[in-house]
């Protein structure tokens, strides 16, 4: 499959949202309730989308004229990693961190975070990142799980 990974444009939002809103409920939601789902759905409609390209560097990973992921690096923090569920498991996730590890290096970036759901912490496990703590917003477990990239890309 060929994919492009390119930063997004303002004109990305909607579709953003869309590979976010599917992944959260196609996959995400075998380990979440449906009440933790709604609430982190409110946080990625297409406006907030649009504020989060304005504010952080937001990748989108293309096949065609399809947007089928998004990953976002805000500071040292890797935010909103999505692929969509029927592309899943294809390297695109793989292929966006590259990318944001890339950024992050030329910006002198030593250690990356990311805040990974439960569903997530296999995949980041196998790109190199360590569990470090759990954290909580209410009944939403959040696993922080880090990487050295001192040691050079």
């Amino acid at each position: 499959m060929e994919c492009t990974i390119r930063p997004a444009l303002e004109d990305d939002a909607g579709e953003i949202s869309a590979v976010i809103l599917r992944a959260l409920r196609e996959t995400n939601a075998k380990d979440y309730t449906d009440e933790i789902i709604a609430r982190v759905e409110r946080g990625f409609s297409p406006d907030a989308v649009l504020q989060l390209i304005g504010k952080r560097t937001v990748l989108v990973a293309a096949v065609g004229n399809r947007i089928v992921g998004t990953a976002s690096l805000d500071g040292s923090v890797v935010r909103t990693v999505f692929v969509a569920p029927d592309v899943q498991a294809q390297g695109i996730g793989k292929r966006l961190m590259a990318e944001i590890e890339r950024i992050a290096h030329g910006r002198n970036i030593a250690l990356l975070t990311v805040p990974s759901s439960v569903t997530a912490e296999p995949f980041y496990a196998r790109l190199g990142f360590r569990a470090v703590r759990d954290s909580y917003h209410g009944d939403e477990r959040t696993i922080i799980m880090e990487r050295s990239l001192a040691a050079g890309l």
